[in-house]
């Protein structure tokens, strides 16, 4: 157990492109390696960002086999490092249907978790018009799991508005986190009104660290992602962040910083419900 945890959020612009992804996400693995980072975390999509909801179908691979899957957990192994990758399509029982799977691997390159997005986005403003639903197949199920002795729990993207999603990771049995990851693909529009917002209030609600990569920058298929990869601390001060384009946003956690501010406000041990 150590008393700090060098942390990196990896951002990206990805393609419809799956070879240019992979490529581009190992040169940023590699560069936070460099920088003395022991846990990383890929934008949600960091695979494919397709020119429709469906391309996703056509690269979904099994669980536990792939050349996704089998490329982060090499680069897992390779660089040493704690590896959340963002989020890449699974196969489910339907053909119609993926899951958007948020997979973890440990230094040595073995697999160690698997949380499939619960909540699934929609939004039509009369110009830009999304839903998740049409492709993908939601997940029921909580993950939490141990780096080095740090709590770690797992949310994509639209989960970031649903504080109770946060609340049950929160009441594992095993402790609660003291590092909340949040892989993203906001849109530009929705990124702009509430993505720095909602993230410090899951990291100040938590009193832990929120640590955030994001898809961020114009994409070849025409959207536009907000990118602000970020790492806040929990006080919900902002410690690292990057505006657009890709990008490699490090901090240090630090045990000292969570165990001083549930100390000063134990505002954890006060809920009743």
């Amino acid at each position: 157990m150590t008393d700090t945890l060098n942390v990196a959020a990896l951002q990206m612009v990805s393609t419809p492109d799956v070879a240019s992804n992979l490529a581009a996400a190992g040169r940023l693995m590699q560069q936070a390696a460099d920088g003395g980072a022991r846990l990383v975390a890929l934008p949600e999509y960091f695979c494919l960002l397709g020119r429709n909801d469906r391309d996703k179908l056509a690269i979904a691979e099994a669980d536990g086999d792939g050349p996704i899957q089998a490329h982060l957990a090499a680069a897992a192994q390779r660089l040493g490092l704690w590896v959340i990758g963002g989020t890449l399509p699974l196969k489910t029982d339907d053909p119609e249907r993926v899951r958007n799977t948020c997979l973890v691997w440990g230094p040595d390159g073995e697999r160690v978790a698997r949380y499939d997005k619960i909540h699934l986005f929609a939004f039509d403003n009369g110009r830009e018009r999304y839903d998740e639903g049409r492709a993908l197949q939601a997940g029921s199920t909580a993950v939490t799991i141990a780096v080095d002795g740090w709590r770690v729990g797992l949310s994509v993207c639209y989960d970031l508005r649903f504080p109770e999603l946060y609340r049950a990771l929160m009441r594992d049995p095993k402790g609660p986190c003291d590092l909340i990851v949040v892989p993203s693909a906001f849109t530009h529009t929705t990124g702009a009104a509430h993505w720095e917002l909602l993230l410090r209030a899951r990291a100040v609600e938590n009193q832990c660290y929120v640590l955030a990569p994001a898809q961020g920058g114009l994409h070849e298929n025409g959207r536009r992602t907000w990118g602000h990869s970020l790492l806040c601390d929990p006080w919900g001060e902002l410690l690292a962040c990057q505006d657009e384009g890709e990008a490699v946003v490090a901090g240090a956690m630090s045990r000292e910083r969570i165990a001083s501010v549930r100390q000063q406000l134990p505002a954890l041990a006060h809920r009743r419900l």
